[in-house]
């Protein structure tokens, strides 16, 4: 399957019409149309629903939309990395990193990094661990800022010194909001979103010890900024490491900490045996350099 015709794909299912995509492909649409066509054939399945007025996807063809989607993303990340390779350090360096206090590091490591390399930049994306993860794997993300607990066995990584806290938000007239700290014995008839990740979950229910199975679990959620938003309306009360709320109004939410104390580590992870561009090389040499229990300030990357 050649990239081109991925591209065509990716246009006509953006655009939804044959004549729309041709005019941005600058193609004619009958080429257009036996390139889709070809494509359907050689994978032996209907990608489009063919209407009067516009087409849709089938199901293969949303499969494949994101797919194409991922190749896409990682041939131009590969691209960008080889035009790079020389001798002036440049490129782009891909962070994948959760709602985590632990992100107000970052800035400690690129101030420093780009004052040496002004010519690298960074492309920073917000999801889960589990998420992050998967681009690790795939090699579109270089370099992962993940909260504990996170099966490590095909990384390497550092280990940050600050320790994540677990707090519970709340709509700042619950009754919640007049105690100092929050039990589980408290929480266990009140309506909850707690974090969506499996492993994240299995931490909690340790905490909340027996009460867990008993729960009122509203929903889960994978970042923080959507749960609030439900918190704020009243809706539930949700439990998130503080460093997730570090910029939210304080008089539109309520937050808690947790009885008995939870917290949490988290790390700077990337693939192991994974080739890297050299910015990414340089980078992630910077940030074992720098990160470490002991070491508080960045010191400057090696030229």
């Amino acid at each position: 399957m050649e990239i081109r015709v991925l591209r065509y794909f990716l246009t006509v299912a953006r655009e939804e019409t044959i004549s729309r995509a041709a005019d941005i492909l600058h193609i004619t649409q009958p080429t257009l149309s036996r390139q889709l066509s070809q494509m359907e054939e050689d994978m032996g399945v209907r990608l489009f629903e063919r209407g009067p007025r516009k087409i849709s996807l089938t199901a293969e063809g949303r499969l494949l939309r994101r797919r194409a989607e991922e190749i896409l993303e990682l041939v131009g990340k590969t691209e960008d990395e080889i035009r790079h390779q020389d001798q002036t350090l440049s490129g782009v360096i891909s962070i994948g990193c959760g709602d985590l206090g632990a992100v107000q590091r970052l800035p400690d490591l690129i101030r420093p990094f780009t004052e040496h390399y002004p010519s690298v930049t960074f492309d920073l994306y917000t999801a889960s661990a589990d998420h992050i993860r998967n681009r690790l794997d795939r090699g579109v993300t270089d370099i992962g800022l993940l909260l504990e607990p996170v099966n490590m066995e095909k990384y390497d990584y550092v280990r940050l010194s600050r320790h994540e806290e677990w707090v519970v938000i709340l709509p700042p007239d619950s009754p919640l909001a007049q105690k100092e700290a929050v039990t589980p014995q408290d929480l266990k008839d009140v309506p909850l979103i707690l974090p969506r990740r499996t492993a994240v979950r299995s931490e909690l229910a340790r905490w909340f010890g027996p009460d867990y199975e008993h729960l009122h679990i509203l929903c889960t959620s994978n970042l923080t900024s959507s749960s609030s938003v439900l918190v704020h309306s009243g809706l539930a009360c949700s439990i998130a490491v503080l460093g997730s709320i570090a910029f939210w109004d304080r008089t539109q939410i309520c937050v808690r900490p947790l009885s008995p104390a939870l917290t949490g580590s988290s790390v700077f992870a990337w693939k192991r045996k994974q080739p890297f561009s050299p910015a990414a090389e340089r980078f992630i040499q910077f940030v074992k350099d720098t990160v470490d229990a002991h070491q508080e300030t960045p010191a400057a990357p090696h030229k």
